[in-house]
């Protein structure tokens, strides 16, 4: 008999390790970018297994890059556009 719970914990387990439901997702798409792309068969095979060697690194759905980055308004060059910068005053 199927232990559906084992199982179904085993599921989440490997999803949390590639960074959560968001960075699946962005593999998703990823994906998905690779498949519609230009190239050979083999050309896509290469760059979907070069893709998914770093969890979460795709795109994010919505068009925005994966990973951890400062907001904008934390950025330097954002701070002194809002005067609160070194320059800005």
């Amino acid at each position: 008999m199927v232990n559906f719970k084992k199982l179904a914990d085993k599921a989440k387990d490997a999803v949390d390790k590639r960074g959560g439901t968001d960075a699946l997702k962005g593999d998703a798409n990823q994906l998905e970018d690779i498949a519609k792309g230009k190239g050979s068969l083999k050309d896509k095979a290469m760059a979907a297994k070069d893709a998914l060697k770093e969890p979460g690194s795709g795109k994010k759905p919505g068009g925005g890059q994966g990973g951890l980055k400062a907001a904008p308004e934390s950025t330097p060059e954002a701070k002194e556009r809002h005067g609160g910068g070194p320059a800005g005053g």
